[in-house]
């Protein structure tokens, strides 16, 4: 019988199809027949090898009525479709799933948004579905390309805008569901998928009408009715969705698209939609992967180093807002106030955890500092061409932009440091102390000729405030461990610069790291306090480690101070610093012999401010009068010592009386009146070094090295970078009246090379009895050294300086001299046989000894 009869005879056509032509009514308003569908999908169950046909047929139908516009139909379709998948769990079911995927394609290619919804849907129940096997051969390709076109739709109308935006989610959302778990869908990941799933999810959250409402909680915002319908909610939860089931090797292609939006569509000036791109990135993905994404900032920072400063700023912003979250302590957020251009950082949790930043920390730092530089060169570039520039007030609006850069680096740098552990957190502070410019030692980070002084300072306060909050928090058992020369010696140089707010700095640092107990705010403010005991301050007993750095740096410690406290251009805060300096000291690093050390400290600045061979102006020296009275009415009572507290309170009660200028509580005043002089006859008034030693006498104290004066002894290096810098800064008039280059030249090298001729007498003497009864009694010695040392001091205070300059050449020379001896006696050639004389560089060699000639040992000869 030919084929064509069948098809016209319905009994004779396969079961399949007349159990499909039966699910679809004359009329398609109808709706399905539930009786016929259950008979359909109890056929299907029965015989699932059945299955590829009847979605062969399915398809074929739902293809017709398509093209025919005959949409009821197609409805009913998809509805079996939808109900076949959900009853049907077999693997015949992989044949019949290609029959739906080609199904649905076609709903989304057509032009009907309603068409296109309801592909979308049905395609999203398959996606819920989990199947058996995996499957080797499907793609979804064309899924991926259709859906991202769907979330951009323009159409006219809004509401079937939003509606097809929405289906196009929710089918990216499905996507990603079928295909991120399947390891044999990896290819989803790559950067062709990947640049069309995340622009598509970024540019509805784009739209969202209130962007404070998205990405601020860890959890994905807008739930019910509502968010279901709002493309914005829906986009940011399908965006944490991709992101939490991101791999490390994924991580990649998974951010360079969100970076490479953003530069498209301008979203880095202002970037508050950047930065809630970020945090939805930094909550969703796994904790181990955040080191990923920051480095992946920072080379986007690095590809736009010459972008505009806005630009760079909100980069900076990104990164940091990062680094807080990936901080794992509460959300930081960087808010730009409303009446500057200035960010600042608040941070929710005061002591957040420890941050794991991979390999590459101090890379992460060279990268920021690099970046650091080159906005303080633009700054200065454009402020040397101001004058040339035909718009004063445009030039003036890009280094107030630079300076937003600025400022955004040194929080992030801060909080970077701040962030990781205390090994990590020391070797950042001594990769960063070591960009910092420091005139008389060799900086081989910043080319301190091209930026001139002002650049030079710049950088310095900036890196400076970095290292505050870097060091802010920060533990450590040891001294030495915190403060190791390397970076002890640098930090002081820069604190005693002629720059009263780098001194200012560097003293804050010196209270994060002196500072275990946090004590400080009970501390702020100088004052005369009346009751030291009602601060509760909290201390602990020195250990040894501590006792051997006193010992070792505890002088280096004082000279600052004292040479600090003299400066012209102090105020009042940077005596309330050089008084919790002092404070601090006393509390954290304090025994017998340190004690006596700071009241010798005290007494010689009380001394030099009474002599006044400095000029100082009488500000700076009532300032200097009213540190040393709190600062010993503090030590008083934190050695619980009666007789002492009674003569500070005492003086202080004189002075409140007659010299009120003298205390602190009246000198840092405004129009605070200041006397003329300072009389050194009225005894009353000042602390006395006898009184003082009987208070102190009894077990513990040494009082007798009360009475040897205090003398600090400053470094070469510090002499030279005084030197420059009070040479670039001020006249020569200034530099013959002050005499605080007296103090700059270290009185070892005197003493050293005027040893050096009497050491090789005592090598050539004979060591007899009598010789060893004088190394014995070294009184008189002691006496000849102490009358040598102060006839140099003398002879360094009261010479010109000239003078200074020509002995200090003299005695360089000198040494000069003996090395050129020495290595010429080391240098020289071994005499060789020929006997003859040769010249070389310069000098004439003696005539070299003949073989024959030569002596030679019994051994060596035979």
């Amino acid at each position: 019988m030919p084929a064509g009869v069948c098809g016209c005879c319905g009994p004779l056509r396969p079961r399949y199809k007349r159990l499909v032509d039966n699910i679809f009514p004359e009329d398609p308003k109808d709706g399905l027949s539930k009786s016929d569908m259950e008979k359909l999908t109890f056929y299907a169950v029965s015989a699932p090898e059945k299955l590829d046909r009847i979605g062969a047929y399915l398809a074929d139908r739902l293809s017709r009525d398509v093209v025919r516009h005959r949409y009821g139909y197609v409805v009913i379709a998809m509805e079996a479709l939808d109900q076949l998948l959900m009853a049907c769990h077999s693997q015949s079911i992989k044949p019949f799933v290609e029959s739906f995927l080609h199904m649905v394609a076609k709903l989304l290619e057509s032009r009907e948004p309603d068409l296109q919804v309801l592909g979308t849907n049905s395609f999203v129940k398959f996606a819920n579905i989990e199947e058996d096997t995996p499957s080797y051969h499907r793609r979804y390709d064309f899924f991926v390309s259709q859906f991202s076109a769907m979330c951009h739709s323009t159409h006219e109308d809004p509401e079937t805008r939003t509606r097809i935006r929405v289906a196009g989610i929710k089918g990216l959302q499905g996507v990603v569901r079928k295909t991120v778990n399947d390891e044999l869908q990896a290819i989803i990941w790559e950067p062709q998928h990947m640049d069309k799933l995340i622009p598509s999810m970024l540019f509805n959250m784009q739209d969202a009408d209130d962007l404070d409402r998205v990405g601020h909680p860890s959890t994905p915002s807008g739930t019910g009715q509502d968010g279901e319908e709002n493309p914005a909610v829906l986009a940011e939860n399908c965006f944490r969705e991709l992101l939490g089931r991101a791999a490390y090797g994924n991580m990649k292609n998974a951010v360079r698209p969100v970076l490479v939006h953003l530069d498209h569509h301008h979203l880095w000036d202002p970037n508050e939609f950047a930065v809630s791109c970020f945090r939805i990135i930094m909550y969703s993905i796994q904790a181990q992967h955040s080191h990923h994404v920051i480095q992946q900032v920072l080379n986007h920072l690095d590809g736009h180093n010459k972008s505009t400063p806005r630009v760079r700023a909100g980069i900076v912003q990104v990164l940091l807002e990062t680094v807080a979250i990936a901080a794992k302590g509460s959300v930081g957020m960087i808010q730009e106030s409303k009446g500057s251009d200035v960010f600042n950082f608040e941070s929710e949790s005061p002591t957040p955890h420890n941050l794991w930043l991979g390999p590459t920390v101090l890379e992460v730092f060279n990268t920021l500092l690099k970046h650091l530089r080159m906005s303080v060169d633009f700054e200065l570039g454009e402020s040397s061409r101001r004058n040339s520039s035909s718009s004063v007030s445009s030039v003036r609006g890009r280094e107030s932009d630079e300076r937003i850069v600025q400022n955004a680096i040194i929080q992030t740098i801060g909080f970077f440091g701040g962030n990781l552990p205390d090994y990590q957190r020391a070797e950042v502070m001594m990769f960063i102390m070591g960009k910092v410019p420091v005139y008389g030692t060799p900086c081989h980070t910043l080319d301190t000729v091209k930026i001139g002084h002002q650049g030079t300072k710049r950088i310095q306060t900036m890196l400076l405030s970095s290292l505050i909050m870097v060091t802010s928090g920060f533990k450590s058992k040891s001294m030495s461990a915190a403060l190791p020369p390397p970076f002890l010696d640098p930090l002081f140089s820069i604190s005693l610069m002629e720059d009263s707010e780098l001194r200012q700095l560097v003293l804050e640092i010196l209270h994060n790291i002196i500072d275990r107990h946090d004590n400080r705010a009970k501390l702020r403010g100088i004052r005369i306090i009346p009751n030291v005991a009602a601060l509760k301050i909290k201390r602990e007993k020195i250990s040894k480690q501590d006792v051997a750095f006193m010992k070792k740096h505890g002088q280096q410690l004082y000279r600052h101070v004292y040479l600090g406290c003299k400066e012209e251009d102090n105020v009042h805060k940077n005596f309330e610093l050089l008084f919790t300096t002092l404070a601090i000291l006393t509390i954290e690093l304090a025994n017998e012999e340190v004690v006596i050390d700071l009241i010798r400290l005290s007494i010689a600045l009380q001394e030099m401010t009474l002599n006044n061979e400095e000029n100082m102006p009488m500000s700076i020296r009532c300032g200097i009068m009213a540190l040393v009275a709190a600062y010993l009415n503090f030590l008083s009572q934190m050695i619980a010592n009666p007789p002492f507290c009674q003569h500070v309170s005492k003086v202080v009660e004189l002075r409140t009386l007659d010299a009120p200028y003298l205390l602190p509580e009246h000198i840092f005043r405004d129009k605070c009146p200041l006397p003329e002089s300072l009389d050194k006859d009225d005894r009353q008034l000042y602390f006395q070094t006898a009184d003082m030693a009987e208070c102190l006498a009894g077990p513990g104290y040494n009082v007798e090295r009360l009475s040897i004066p205090y003398i600090p002894q400053v470094t070469v290096l510090y002499t030279v970078g005084k030197i420059i810098h009070r040479c670039k800064q001020t006249s020569r008039d200034r530099l013959t009246r002050r005499k605080s280059f007296v103090d700059t030249i270290s009185l070892q090298v005197d003493i050293m090379s005027s040893s050096l001729p009497d050491k090789q007498s005592e090598l050539a003497e004979e060591i007899t009895f009598e010789t060893l009864k004088k190394a014995i009694d070294t009184t008189g010695v002691e006496e000849q050294e102490r009358e040598k040392r102060r006839q140099v001091m003398e002879k360094f205070q009261k010479a010109p300086f000239e003078e200074i300059a020509a002995h200090c050449e003299s005695k360089a020379n000198m040494l000069h001299d003996r090395l050129a001896q020495i290595f010429e006696l080391t240098i020289r050639p071994p005499p060789s046989p020929s006997g003859v004389v040769s010249i070389s560089a310069g000098h004439t060699q003696h005539p070299s000894v003949p073989v024959y000639e030569m002596k030679f040992p019994d051994l060596c000869v035979y």
